[in-house]
C-alpha cells in the first residue's frame, strides 16, 4: 500500500490556536487524517513546532507555512514510499527536514504526517489502529491520571504548580474508574465554592483553576474531595518547576530553594497526602539535582521526566546513565514522528523506567493517542481533566476499545 497523495489543512486547537491537519491517500484507496497538538509549557530541548511569525494573522501563530511544507516538501518526499514501513516513512520525513530539532520544516508538519500514514494504513488493513500500532508490543488499557486542580501556565498561574492530578486505583475497568474521577471532580468543585473560589470557568486543560494560598492547599483540597466520595485514588503532582527556577534557585511561594529544599518540601506529601507520583519536580536542566532527588525519593514515589526529556532518547539516555528520575512522560510532538516516540517508550521499559503517554495542553478532537496508549503497554495516559471535547475524544476512545475492541486482543 503506497502513499499515493498528501495535503494539509490549517486548523484549530483547543485554545484557538492554529495547529496542522494532515491527510493521505494509499494506492487501494485507503485515507486518514491526523492532527498535531501543541504546548503551552514547553520544555526548551523540545523539537519546534513551525509558526509563521506574522503579527497580522493568529497573533503571529498561523501554521501556513507548516501546511505548505507537508503539502510542497514533506508530501512529495514520502509519495510511493509503503505506508505499513513506518520506520522508513519517518526517516524520509526526518531526513527531508534536515534539521535537529525539525525546526526547518516544523515538527507539527511532520507529526500530523506521521500519524496520518500510520492511521490509513490501519484503515486500509481494516484493524483498530492500536492493534496496528502495538506490533509486536502486549497492548495494555491504560490507567488515567486525570487532572482536577490547574496551575502554572494553564491557569494564569494561579499557583505555581501545574497540575494536581488523581490516578484511580483498583477499578475493574475505565468506566468505573471515570465515574470515581468524576465524581471527585464534582465535590472538588464544591469545596473550592465553599472556600470562596469564584469559579467561572475552567483552565486550559478542563480542571479548575482555582486561586489559592498555597500548592500544598490545593493537594489538600484534593486530599479531602477524595475522602469525601470514598474513591480509590493517588494523587498525582505535575510540578512543572522548571517555570520558577532561576539562576540555580526554585522561588516558590516567596521562599528560594535548592534542589534539596524541593526534596525537602515534596517528602512529607509522599504519606501525608498519598502523592504517588510527581512529575517535573526540578527544572530541565538540573541534572545535579534530579540525581540527587532522585537517590533520595526514587524508591517512595515515581519521579517523571517531561522538561527533562522532552521524548527524546539522547536525553532518556542519559538519565538512565545518570539515575536521574525513574520515569518518563511521552509526548509524540516534543520530537515529531511516530517512530522517534515508540523508540523512546521501548527504550524506557527496557530500562525499567516507566512512561506515560500524554496529551497537551493546546489539544484536538483526534483520540489518536489514546490508541498510542493501548498500543505501546505504557500502562498510564495522561490527557487533561473529564471536561471539554478534546479531552473527552481521548477517554471516550478509551472506552470504545474497552468495551467494543478490547475483548478480542485477550484472545488474540
Amino acid at each position: 500500500m503506497k502513499i499515493e497523495r498528501v495535503r494539509a489543512l490549517e486548523i484549530l486547537d483547543s485554545r484557538g490556536t492554529p495547529t496542522v491537519q494532515a491527510q493521505v491517500w494509499l494506492s487501494d484507496g485507503s485515507s486518514a487524517s491526523a492532527q498535531a497538538p501543541s504546548g503551552a509549557s514547553t520544555g526548551r530541548h523540545e523539537a519546534v513546532e513551525l509558526r509563521d511569525g506574522d503579527p497580522v494573522r493568529h497573533a503571529g501563530k498561523g501554521v501556513l507555512r507548516a501546511v505548505r511544507n507537508v503539502e510542497e516538501i514533506l508530501g512529495p518526499a514520502v509519495i510511493g514510499l509503503d505506508a505499513a514501513d513506518q520506520a522508513a516513512v519517518d526517516a524520509r520525513l526526518i531526513e527531508t527536514d534536515g534539521s535537529p530539532n525539525k525546526a526547518r520544516l516544523g515538527a507539527n508538519a511532520l507529526l500530523a504526517l506521521s500519524c496520518a500514514a500510520a492511521r490509513a494504513t490501519a484503515n486500509a488493513r481494516r484493524i483498530p489502529l492500536w492493534r496496528y500500532l502495538a506490533g509486536s508490543r502486549t497492548p495494555t488499557m491504560p490507567i488515567p491520571m486525570v487532572n482536577i486542580i490547574s496551575g502554572g501556565l494553564h491557569a494564569g498561574r494561579n499557583l505555581e504548580f501545574q497540575d494536581f492530578l488523581v490516578r484511580p486505583r483498583g477499578y475493574p475497568d475505565l468506566a468505573s474508574a471515570l465515574e470515581a474521577v468524576t465524581a471527585v471532580h464534582r465535590a472538588t468543585g464544591k469545596l473550592l465554592a465553599m472556600k470562596g473560589c469564584i469559579l467561572t470557568g475552567v483552565a486550559d486543560e478542563g480542571g479548575w483553576g482555582p486561586r489559592l494560598a498555597s500548592n500544598e492547599e490545593a493537594i489538600q483540597v484534593l486530599h479531602e474531595a477524595i475522602a469525601q466520595v470514598g474513591a480509590d485514588m493517588d494523587i498525582v503532582l505535575d510540578v512543572a518547576s522548571s517555570h520558577f527556577y532561576e539562576e540555580g534557585t526554585y522561588r516558590l511561594e516567596g521562599r528560594e530553594l535548592t534542589a534539596e529544599g524541593m526534596a525537602d518540601l515534596l517528602a512529607p506529601w509522599l504519606e501525608k497526602y498519598g502523592v504517588r507520583s510527581i512529575e517535573d519536580p526540578l527544572a530541565e536542566d538540573d541534572w545535579a539535582g534530579w540525581q540527587l532527588l532522585t537517590a533520595r525519593l526514587g524508591n517512595q514515589v515515581r519521579l517523571v521526566g517531561d522538561d527533562l526529556f522532552v521524548t527524546n532518547l539522547t536525553r532518556l539516555e542519559k538519565g538512565i546513565a545518570e539515575c536521574a528520575a525513574n520515569a518518563v512522560l511521552v509526548k509524540m510532538n516534543q520530537i515529531g514522528t511516530l517512530t522517534e516516540t515508540f523508540g523512546v517508550i521501548d527504550r524506557a521499559r527496557e530500562a525499567g523506567f516507566g512512561a506515560v503517554i500524554s496529551a497537551r495542553s493546546g489539544e484536538t478532537e483526534d483520540s489518536f493517542l489514546a490508541d498510542l496508549a493501548v498500543a505501546s503497554g505504557a500502562g498510564e495516559i495522561k490527557v487533561g481533566s473529564i471536561t471539554r471535547s478534546e479531552r473527552l475524544a481521548k477517554y471516550n476512545r478509551l472506552l470504545e476499545i474497552e468495551k467494543w475492541e478490547w475483548p478480542a486482543t485477550k484472545e488474540g
